[in-house]
Order: C-alpha cells, then sequence, then structure tokens
C-alpha cells in the first residue's frame, strides 16, 4: 500500500492555550515529515459589526488596527515556532466568518492537513456535535487534526479502527505519513448481525455463541490481511479485533494501549453514516483523550 506523504499543513489559531498547542503540533509534524506549515488566524466579521453597532462614533481605521495587531500576534507565535520547533511558518490573516473563510483559505492553499485546537471538554463537546463543526467536516476536502493534548513529543502509538472500507485504508496511509517513527494499533470491533434480538427470536445461547465465534474467525482473518497489505511493520504493529460496540471500546483502548493519537475515518461502510456524519467518529471526538485525526 503506498503511504501518504505530507506537504503542506494548514493551522488555524485564535491565540488561545489550545491553539497555541495545536500549532505547536503542527510544527512538530511538519518538522518531523518536512512538511511546510502555515498559520491562519480569521479575524470574525460578526463581532467587528457587533463592536460597530455599540460603537457608532468609532473612530476611523480601527478595523485595519485590529488586523495589524492579529498579525504581529501571529509573527510572535511564528517566531516562537522557529525559536522552539526549527520550522518558519508561514502566516496569514483574514477576515470573514470562521467556517466560510477557513474552508476559502484552505481552498486557496491546498494543504494535506487542518490543524486545529479543542477548547476544553464542555466548549469541545458542544463544538463538535453542534451544526458547525458537522459542517465544516461534511465540506472540508482535507483531513483534520483536532489537538487536544500539549506536545511534548512526537506521536509515540497511534489508534487506527477500522472497518475495511477504502476511509480506513486512507486513514492508515495518513496516520503513517503524520507520525512515521510510531506504534501502531489497528482495531476492528464486530457484531453479530440482529444479535441483540437474536434471543428474542427464539435463538439458542449455544448458537449465539457459535456465531460470535464464526465472526471473530472472520474479523481476525481480515484484520490480519488488512494489516499485512498496509505494509505496516510487524515488530510495531498490534492487529485486535473486539467483540462489541466500536465507540466503547475505542474509547477504552486508547487508554489501555495508552496511544497519544486516533485516526478516524469520517465515514463508514454504511450510508447511515454518512447521513449522520458517523456518530461513531462524532463521540470519539467528544470521548477521547488524545488528539484526533479525522480522515476525509
Amino acid at each position: 500500500m503506498t503511504q501518504a506523504r505530507l506537504k503542506r499543513l494548514l493551522a488555524l489559531t485564535d491565540f488561545s492555550a489550545p491553539a497555541r498547542h495545536a500549532a505547536e503540533r503542527a510544527a512538530m509534524v511538519a518538522k518531523e515529515t518536512g512538511a511546510a506549515l502555515d498559520l491562519l488566524h480569521v479575524m470574525n466579521s460578526g463581532l467587528f459589526e457587533r463592536l460597530q453597532q455599540l460603537g457608532s462614533g468609532l473612530s476611523t481605521g480601527v478595523e485595519e488596527r485590529l488586523l495589524d495587531t492579529s498579525r504581529e500576534a501571529l509573527q510572535h507565535l511564528a517566531e516562537t515556532l522557529m525559536r522552539h520547533r526549527d520550522v518558519t511558518p508561514g502566516i496569514h490573516v483574514a477576515k470573514g466568518t470562521l467556517l466560510r473563510t477557513l474552508l476559502e483559505q484552505a481552498d486557496q492553499m491546498r494543504p494535506d492537513l487542518l490543524v486545529l485546537g479543542a477548547h476544553g471538554a464542555s466548549y469541545m463537546r458542544h463544538l463538535l456535535l453542534g451544526s458547525t463543526a458537522e459542517r465544516m467536516l461534511r465540506m472540508a476536502v482535507q483531513p483534520v487534526l483536532v489537538v487536544k493534548q500539549q506536545p511534548h513529543e512526537g506521536y509515540r502509538k497511534v489508534l487506527v479502527p477500522v472497518d475495511f472500507s477504502a476511509c480506513s485504508l486512507r486513514a492508515l496511509r495518513l496516520a503513517q505519513a503524520v507520525a512515521p517513527g510510531a506504534e501502531f494499533v489497528v482495531f476492528h470491533a464486530f457484531e453479530v448481525p440482529f444479535e441483540s434480538t437474536l434471543q428474542y427470536a427464539g435463538i439458542k445461547e449455544s448458537e449465539i455463541t457459535r456465531l460470535r465465534a464464526a465472526a471473530q474467525l472472520e474479523a481476525d482473518t481480515r484484520l490480519r490481511e488488512f494489516v499485512r497489505d498496509s505494509g505496516l511493520a510487524r515488530e510495531s504493529t498490534t492487529a485486535l479485533a473486539l467483540h462489541g460496540n466500536a465507540t466503547r471500546h475505542i474509547v477504552e483502548q486508547e487508554q489501555e494501549s495508552d496511544c497519544d493519537l486516533i485516526v478516524i475515518g469520517k465515514h463508514g461502510e454504511l450510508l447511515l453514516e454518512d447521513l449522520l456524519l458517523g456518530s461513531v467518529t462524532k463521540h470519539v471526538l467528544v470521548e477521547a483523550q488524545g488528539d484526533v485525526l479525522v480522515v476525509i
């Protein structure tokens, strides 16, 4: 399987601490992979219009001074990354609505990866389950790395949940590109079709157990073939197939395997998952402790 290669990263910042963590992580990935890095700050046009409404006598040139202040802050961040991470980011300041402007800038710059910071558990829960984030993930054509932790080193262990779809293949390729020196846990959760209603249909427990064993064997076989075809090194890869709910297992496995990054596809095999933007993906974004990379 041909491994992906990162050429350009785009990190969005509002100068908050979580956004600085995201910029630091983006710089570390850029340094490790040789990719170029751009920093983008979007000045919210809606907030500026609100400011004008509150101060009808606001002096002229305020907007330009605000933009200049943002450019100075962005330049300071870039200089910090140059000193601490040995990368030289490009800086970009734009004005507009956050989602539309981010997508427009990404369309112009064509990065291989967008990098965003989380804003704490309660805000993150609201943001990632809200309509704005759903639109962003639905409209973005680049993978999105959501940074939740302050970075201290390169990614050490990466969890890649797979369903054997084309999106899973892209996720694994990108995981190798983002974390080339990491260990990998390739994980698949499986269930027997209609398992929850088999007992109500009068199927004996012994037969249900036999079906689970058959499903386990099939999952193990498919996962071994998937990992073999991926080209991952055996000594740094663990393949794990578990019976049960995917969301619960992914979050538990992140902790049990001490993973600092989860790489997951936005879409699964089912059309319904596409329509819901991937319920598993949304819950992992909220519940995971470490960073999450969502692959388009």
